[in-house]
């Protein structure tokens, strides 16, 4: 009876010990497989990171060529300042004058810089690329409506241009316009609007022309009035900010566009001063529109600030008053120019 009992406990232990070494083997197969999963991770982690910093690399916009001039004031303000690349030639050269977009409220003079200026030299074409005040620049200037800090900053900008011809070799009577979004928006009230030139003023600047030859622009916002916008793109949110309509969200100021149509008719005068649309009459000078997506008139679209929407209304009202408008976007008929700046190229080096 002992012996059967030493042999049940002796199993018993024998049982424990086997089973507490296979509860060690696959504790040590789970660590090891939980370690090669955590490397595993890590590595993967690395590799999205690395891929990340590649996408980001080949995204970013490389470094504009060393500029002829920099940091020129053409006024007061801090944000009032230019930058000059001078074409070599003999005679005085063309001139790109470029406009930034950001909806008037970002980005900075050098975007693109590293694209247009050595298209535009190949050509013998002079570049300058302005600052101007942002909306809320203006706002604190006292500025009303604010966008006329950022229109009148790029009017002034082009008048002082003018007035460096003979000191920077450049023809006042070739310079085109450029830009995207609220930069194209610029460009084209540049274009459209009443020569700003006083011939009367003591300020030398103050009497050269606003005028250009052309303007060749993409992703515009061709109108500032809300009703057109909505008719054109029923989701259109954009453009209260140029006259200060705001909400408060958290605390932050947000666009308004509920309350800009709301307020249409009582800010009808400013809409009229600085909406391009409205500024159109046959003695404008020609521009070219750029989209990167068809237009689908009266539809919803996934990016109605920048929709060909905008250009196809424009380019139907330059054609009532014979002005030559060039429309481009994917699957458009009749392009002539591919890109803007073949656009811009074309219409600088023409012999008059």
């Amino acid at each position: 009876m002992i012996r059967m009992v030493r042999k049940v406990l002796l199993l018993s232990t024998l049982l424990l010990i086997l089973g507490s070494a296979q509860a060690d083997e696959s504790s040590g197969k789970k660590k090891v497989a939980s370690g090669k999963a955590r490397i595993q991770e890590a590595a993967e982690s690395k590799a999205d990171k690395q891929a990340e910093k590649k996408k980001a690399a080949k995204n970013a916009e490389p470094p504009a060529p060393t500029p002829t001039l920099d940091n020129v004031s053409y006024g007061p303000h801090p944000k009032q300042v230019l930058t000059f690349w001078k074409a070599e030639t003999e005679q005085p050269a063309p001139v790109l004058f470029f406009i930034h977009g950001g909806g008037w409220q970002a980005g900075n003079r050098m975007g693109s810089m590293a694209s247009y200026v050595p298209a535009m030299h190949k050509h013998g074409i002079s570049v300058v690329s302005i600052e101007y005040r942002f909306i809320e620049e203006a706002i604190a200037d006292g500025v009303e409506p604010p966008v006329k800090g950022c229109l009148h900053d790029a009017a002034r900008a082009l008048q002082f241009v003018r007035s460096k011809a003979a000191e920077w070799n450049i023809d006042k009577t070739r310079i085109a316009a450029a830009g995207g979004s609220a930069g194209a928006c610029s460009s084209l009230w540049l274009a459209f609007h009443d020569d700003l030139a006083d011939p009367q003023s003591d300020d030398p600047v103050a009497r050269e022309s606003s005028r250009l030859l052309c303007a060749a622009v993409t992703g515009a916002q061709t109108t500032l009035d809300p009703v057109q916008m909505k008719e054109w793109t029923p989701n259109s949110n954009y453009g209260s900010h140029a006259f200060g309509i705001f909400k408060e969200v958290d605390g932050k100021k947000q666009r308004d566009f509920e309350a800009f149509l709301a307020k249409r008719d009582s800010i009808m005068p400013w809409i009229q001063e600085y909406s391009p649309y409205a500024l159109v009459t046959a003695d404008d000078s020609p521009v070219y529109l750029f989209y990167s997506a068809p237009p689908a008139l009266g539809q919803v679209e996934k990016d109605p600030t920048h929709s060909a929407n905008f250009g196809v209304k424009l380019q139907e009202h330059l054609q009532s008053f014979k002005v030559p408008c060039e429309l481009v976007y994917p699957g458009a008929m009749d392009v002539t120019h591919k890109t803007v700046q073949d656009y811009l190229i074309a219409h600088l080096t023409a012999k008059p």
